[in-house]
């Protein structure tokens, strides 16, 4: 088993560690304010969704302070692309944010009502459509906009429910939501047949059947710990089932423990938040140049071989001019070095005299 700093990071999607690791701080914070076991406040309870925010935020005024202050990285490869996609984020994550601000205030004074609290949520549902067809033309990502498209119903429901307009059970209500996860164990389903299927091809490589058994396990603990959920609050809102918050929700974080655990492999990105115009990869040994030096170290579990720590080469991408150079000069030496060890005589040469 080996294991590197550079292969660590290599495909690792900072967004998406950011947005799950905060939305599982807020899920915890939530339950217990729920179960009554902290005092805080609904806007404290929430700050984990602000730092979200403030972080979107931020990123995007970075990157565009970069784009306008450096024209001539506009020439790179689909930087318009990038930049257009960044916008289009940062303005459905302002329109969220209006939603997110109207239910804290809702629940925290009670003012409102939640048909006016759902408005913008609603909006970003409709305009994710076409933000959806965009990103599928463009090779762009879009799963908050994909998930916002399918449940505009669910929040419609949702929106009714809690304003008493329909006296329908919470069963019901979740009917969209029951559709979307039994298209969804169809997918898990799916995934773990075509694993156990390259699983028994011999004509497969390792390489394949390690990545489809990876996502076929991946897929099996985000959706399963979410339908559990989902049984569990509806028992808990219908029938009263002694079971506190905390209980309710737990299996979610099983859910967002796995897509924390795959935001290290998920690839992709905008790579113009804060400006970074490349891999964070790339962006992080760039920062902290002494990583360079970790990152260039492989660690073997391996109890046959003596050491412990086996160095070994960056790829070129990672790899600065100097560094380059050196690991250039150093081949070429040991080849001219093994060619002189080459050019000398086995057996010594001795003269003979021969007698008169």
């Amino acid at each position: 088993m080996e294991m590197n700093l550079q292969t660590l990071f290599q495909d690792f999607n900072p967004s998406k560690f950011v947005v799950h690791s905060c939305l599982l701080i807020f899920t915890a914070l939530l339950a217990l304010k729920l179960d009554n076991s902290i005092t805080w406040s609904y806007w404290a309870v929430f700050t984990p969704i602000w730092v979200w925010k403030f972080l979107v935020v931020l990123g995007a005024t970075v990157g565009t302070y970069v784009w306008w202050q450096y024209p001539h990285f506009r020439l790179e490869g689909e930087a318009y692309i990038h930049y257009k996609a960044m916008l289009i984020s940062l303005a459905i994550h302002l329109i969220l944010l209006m939603f997110e601000l109207l239910v804290c205030d809702q629940l925290t004074t009670g003012r409102h009502v939640w048909i006016l609290v759902f408005i913008p949520l609603i909006f970003i549902s409709i305009v994710s459509i076409a933000i959806c067809i965009w990103s599928v033309k463009h090779d762009r990502s879009y799963e908050l906009e994909l998930f916002c498209a399918v449940n505009i119903l669910q929040f419609i429901f949702l929106a009714l429910k809690l304003d008493e307009f329909i006296s329908w059970s919470w069963e019901v209500v979740f009917v969209p939501l029951w559709i979307l996860m039994c298209l969804s164990l169809v997918g898990v389903l799916y995934s773990i047949i075509f694993a156990g299927i390259l699983l028994r091809t011999p004509e497969v490589n390792v390489q394949q059947r390690r990545t489809s058994f990876n996502s076929a396990l991946a897929y099996t603990f985000t959706v399963i710990p979410i339908l559990v959920f989902q049984v569990l609050l509806t028992n808990r809102l219908d029938d009263g089932l002694p079971l506190s918050y905390t209980v309710v929700v737990s299996p979610l974080f099983v859910s967002y423990a796995t897509l924390i655990i795959m935001s290290f492999s998920s690839k992709g990105g905008n790579k113009w938040w804060f400006g970074i115009r490349k891999d964070f990869c790339q962006f992080l040994l760039s920062v902290f140049p002494l990583l360079q030096e970790y990152a260039n170290i492989a660690y073997n579990n391996n109890a046959n071989r003596g050491a412990n720590v086996v160095p070994s080469e960056p790829p070129e991408p990672y790899r600065d001019e100097e560094t380059h150079k050196k690991v250039k000069e150093s081949k070429k030496s040991q080849k001219n070095q093994k060619k002189n060890e080459f050019m000398k005589p086995v057996v010594p040469i001795t003269s003979i005299d021969m007698p008169d």
